[in-house]
C-alpha cells in the first residue's frame, strides 16, 4: 500500500495541520504495516500557479515547439499527477486561510486536475478516474465554522476539497478537524484532543471504508 503525505501550511513548527498529518500517518502505519510513505511539502516545494507556460498538459502541447520552461512545467505536472495516481491513500494537511485552502495546495490541485488522467468528460457529464483511493484531510481552523449555518456558509475549505476529490471519483474522503485553535489555549487543547480521537478512528479503518460519522 502506498500513502502520499502532503503538507501545505506555511507555519512550520507552529502548524496544527502539520501536527495532525504527522499523527494520521503514524497511526495509519501502525494499523497498516508495510505502508510505503512518500512526502510532499508544498510550503517548501510548491508548483507555480498556472500560467501560459504551465498549461501544456491542458492544451495537449507536447514535444517539439515547446520552450525549455514549457517542457519543464509539463514534466512537473506529469510527475505530480503520476505520484497522486500511484497512491492508495492520500493524507492532506489543509489549514484554512481566509475561508479557503492555501494557495500552495490549490496550485498542486491545479496540476493534478488533468482531463484524461484524474477525470474525463463524457456525453453524460464528467467522470472521475481516480477511484478507489482514500483521502484523509487534516483540517485546521482558527475559528469555529462547523456549528452554525453562518460558519458553514463562510467556509470554502473542507467543502471545496470534498468537491474536488469527489470530482476525481474519490468517494472515501475523511476529515480530521481541529477548529477554534486561535481562540485561546483551552479551546485549542480541546480541539486537539477531539482531533486525536478522530485520528484513531479514521486511520484505523481500511482503505476505501468510509466512516459516515466522521464525514464533514
Amino acid at each position: 500500500m502506498k500513502l502520499l503525505h502532503i503538507d501545505s501550511s506555511v507555519m512550520g513548527g507552529n502548524s496544527v495541520s502539520r501536527q495532525l498529518t504527522q499523527r494520521i500517518v503514524a497511526q495509519w502505519q501502525a494499523t497498516h504495516p508495510g505502508t510505503e510513505v512518500a512526502y510532499l511539502d508544498l510550503a517548501v516545494d510548491a508548483p507555480s500557479h498556472l500560467s501560459i507556460d504551465s498549461l501544456g498538459f491542458r492544451l495537449g502541447l507536447q514535444g517539439e515547439g515547446l520552450s525549455e520552461v514549457q517542457r519543464r512545467e509539463n514534466a512537473l505536472s506529469e510527475a505530480l499527477v503520476t505520484q497522486f495516481l500511484a497512491a492508495d491513500v492520500v493524507v492532506v494537511g489543509a489549514p484554512m486561510y481566509n475561508f479557503a485552502i492555501s494557495s500552495q495546495l490549490k496550485a498542486w490541485i491545479d496540476r493534478v486536475a488533468q482531463a484524461g488522467r484524474t477525470f474525463t468528460y463524457t456525453d453524460k457529464g464528467p467522470v472521475g478516474l481516480a477511484k478507489g483511493k482514500t483521502v484523509i484531510v487534516a483540517s485546521s481552523r482558527g475559528g469555529v465554522y462547523s456549528t452554525s449555518d453562518v460558519g458553514r456558509a463562510l467556509e470554502h475549505q473542507e467543502s471545496y476539497l470534498q468537491t474536488i476529490f469527489g470530482f476525481f471519483g474519490i468517494t472515501d474522503v475523511r476529515f480530521v478537524r481541529a477548529e477554534g485553535v486561535a481562540m485561546g489555549e483551552e479551546p485549542k487543547a480541546k480541539a486537539l484532543a477531539a482531533a486525536e480521537l478522530e485520528i484513531k478512528a479514521v486511520a484505523g479503518l481500511a482503505a476505501n471504508q468510509p466512516s459516515a460519522a466522521l464525514a464533514a
